[in-house]
């Protein structure tokens, strides 16, 4: 049942008419958690190297945010704030900033492109409301546009794509349509088409528009050049009978060929966007300073302001769910999705999603039974903070004071804890034995790592019960790599770090079952011992991959008529989960296993809690030897992009290392091979195709299951 306690809902915004671009920079902001209609919280996204960085910066400078554009190459950026990203030229923490277009507030987050910081991306597109995909011209479609795509489809966040990089050779703007609909199933029509002279076609209100002075911030339009006049017209008929999909009082002046106002597309391009049934694209180039004012008219126009997301639902104390209303009435509801040390103190970033928060309250983390007491709120920009009086819903902000609260806490009001959906974060997949250069340094080497695991929930800092090493697991190797250098920088602290190792699970071959019988005599001392004996029937069978371990406790209990106590019961349960800690192999965790207790005897005083729980584990773990084990290792979909000229070495070389090739594409002089391979053959791989290619190559790799090698 779903109730909500508060009776106000807010009415969704209406479309804005399109204004004059002069002077956009110096609309004032409109009041921050009053006007919620005239906020926009979005997220740029995109595979590594598409441009989302640049795109942003772009974005700030036009806003009035930045007054001097930063660039990746020069390291002067402003959301990649972080030494490591400016000398690796890429982003690695998602950075929240703003800027002030025609009257809208337009908090964006610039989340990472590299795949082994996804988690930035999911955390963020958890608390967004919208989202600007951005698409190499050249490349279009690429492995982490994917991943980003399936993000954002998760959460239900309507989202436009930019289509950037048009300005280089071999661009093509129907080629990136094409592969929206082909490797993402997408429904994309455009709004402004680039031309190859630079100029950007607004479909709707028929004019070219041209960039000028030092940083394309002066925008003018003229007409359609009569070249190019055909194509757009079909490209235009395209928006057209999509906007008439979506709002069928449209088809009859569609199809007749009269005018239709702008605006009224406007709205219906809005309603199709929101309803995510089409994906409005835009084209440009960010770097030469090209179609980035029109895409921020449509971040305002097409995208929902935070009244226009359904409400989150809730599940409270008690277990039944709750409707959240985006309201500043009502009781506390916010969720903390990112944890970040700044100025060496401990900060919590948050999305308020109803009520509002102010220094000094105190704050319920849902489900963990802690209560903590907020010291200050800030308005975050960047690695800039400034203190605000309050935080309200709609809003995206920082808190400091909070020991407790980490990713996927949900800060509730004390009087009324609700829960909201958690985030989910990957297992990591490949580890490093870690210890400090000295030994003294043994007690700050365990804080630090505790710190930054703190921070990334992909991050996981564990002991070997085999060998004593300590082991830092991750994502990949450039995600420890960069972790091992912010550790330098940040705690002043080297770590000596081991060989990669690869980070496996265990599963089942076929079926297996047990009957065991647990019968111990425990002496406790010479005059007193313990009789424990008891029975368990255990059948256990392989699921699917990534089909998770089910366990199933509703034994027949024997002799019949026999009544166990709560905490017989528990004790079975816990027996279960005792013996699917880890595989029979290598002791890994274990997965894709169906385990059920079917039968379980007990014998008077004999079958105590103990006794019930130790028959349990045992025979789920007989149960497993007898189904026999099978190792899983991580393995990767892979996409390698290479000169023609060097395909046979490259597929022989993959072939090699026991990549199973799923599809080849070749355009250009370039072919881009597509399949899965260990991630124990790819360690070390992008040196190789280097020197295979003479660096024309790239690679990616993301994380697709574990599997039997």
């Amino acid at each position: 049942m779903l109730r909500s306690p508060v009776a106000k809902k807010a009415e969704p915004a209406k479309g804005e008419s399109k204004n004059d671009n002069k002077k956009a920079s110096k609309a004032p902001a409109a009041p921050r958690g009053v006007r919620l209609d005239n906020v926009r919280n979005i997220g740029i996204a995109a595979h590594i190297d598409a441009g989302k960085t640049t795109l942003t910066e772009r974005i700030l400078f036009y806003t009035g945010a930045n007054h001097k554009v930063g660039e990746v190459h020069e390291g002067t950026t402003h959301t990649d704030y972080l030494p490591e990203e400016r000398a690796h030229g890429i982003t690695i923490t998602s950075a929240v900033t703003r800027g002030t277009w025609k009257a809208h507030d337009i908090n964006v987050i610039d989340t990472p492109g590299h795949v082994d910081f996804t988690i930035e991306v999911e955390r963020s597109m958890r608390v967004l409301d919208g989202a600007v995909i951005v698409m190499d011209g050249v490349r279009g479609v690429e492995p982490q546009t994917e991943t980003v795509w399936r993000q954002a489809s998760r959460f239900g966040i309507p989202r436009l794509v930019f289509v950037n990089k048009m300005d280089r050779p071999g661009a093509s703007f129907d080629r990136a349509l094409e592969s929206l609909r082909r490797r993402l199933g997408a429904n994309p029509v455009p709004v402004c088409v680039p031309l190859e002279d630079g100029g950007v076609v607004d479909l709707l209100a028929n004019v070219c528009y041209r960039f000028s002075g030092d940083r394309g911030e002066t925008v003018t339009s003229e007409p359609i050049p009569a070249l190019e006049q055909e194509a757009m017209a079909r490209y235009r008929e395209n928006l057209l009978l999509a906007a008439a999909e979506i709002d069928t009082s449209l088809e009859e002046a569609v199809i007749m060929g009269e005018p239709v106002a702008d605006d009224v597309v406007f709205e219906a391009l809005r309603k199709g966007t929101l309803a995510l049934k089409l994906v409005p694209v835009f084209g440009g180039s960010a770097l030469r300073n090209r179609g980035v004012q029109p895409l921020l008219d449509g971040v305002t126009r097409l995208l929902p302001n935070p009244l226009e997301r359904p409400p989150a639902i809730a599940r409270r104390v008690d277990g039944e769910e709750e409707l959240v209303e985006m309201t500043a009435d009502g009781p506390l509801a916010a969720l903390a999705f990112k944890v970040q040390l700044l100025e060496g103190r401990r900060h919590v970033f948050v999305r308020v999603y109803r009520g509002v928060l102010e220094p000094g309250m105190a704050v319920k983390l849902g489900g963990r039974g802690k209560e903590e007491r907020v010291a200050r709120v800030f308005d975050v920009d960047a690695d800039q903070k400034k203190r605000v009086e309050m935080l309200c819903a709609g809003q995206i902000g920082l808190l400091a004071g909070l020991r407790w609260a980490t990713t996927g806490d949900t800060l509730a009001d004390p009087e009324h804890e609700v829960l909201l959906e958690r985030i989910d974060s990957k297992e990591p997949v490949l580890g490093l034995a870690v210890e400090p250069e000295t030994s003294g340094e043994e007690e700050k080497f365990l804080d630090v790592m505790g710190k930054v695991c703190e921070e990334d929930p992909t991050l996981r800092f564990t002991e070997d019960p085999d060998t004593g090493q300590r082991v830092l697991r991750g994502m990949g190797e450039l995600h420890l790599q960069i972790v091992f250098e912010r550790i330098e920088r940040e705690f002043g602290l080297k770590v000596h770090a081991g060989k990669p190792r690869v980070m496996t699970r265990e599963t089942i071959a076929g079926n297996g079952d047990s009957n065991t019988v647990v019968d111990r005599l425990f002496k406790i001392s010479e005059e007193k011992e313990i009789h424990l004996k008891a029975r368990a029937l255990v059948k256990v069978r392989p699921l699917d991959r990534n089909g998770g371990v089910t366990t199933e406790v509703t034994p027949k209990i024997l002799p019949e008529g026999t009544l166990l106590t709560v905490a017989q019961q528990d004790a079975l349960k816990a027996g279960v989960q005792d013996a699917i800690m880890g595989g029979p192999i290598e002791g890994a965790p274990l997965q894709d296993l169906a385990v059920r207790l079917i039968e379980v005897e007990t014998f008077l005083d004999a079958s105590t809690p103990q006794a019930l729980r130790m028959a349990a584990s045992q025979a789920v773990r007989e149960a497993i030897a007898d189904a026999g084990g099978l190792v899983l290792r991580p393995l990767m979909r892979v996409e390698v992009v290479v000169p023609d000229e060097n395909l046979g070495q490259v597929l022989g070389d993959l072939q090699s290392r026991q990549a199973s090739i799923t599809g080849q594409e070749s355009d250009m002089g370039m072919t881009t091979v597509l399949g899965e391979c260990p991630l124990q053959a790819l360690l070390g791989y992008t040196t190789e195709l280097r020197s295979l290619t003479r660096g024309r190559g790239q690679f990616t790799m993301e994380f697709a299951r574990f599997d039997a090698a």
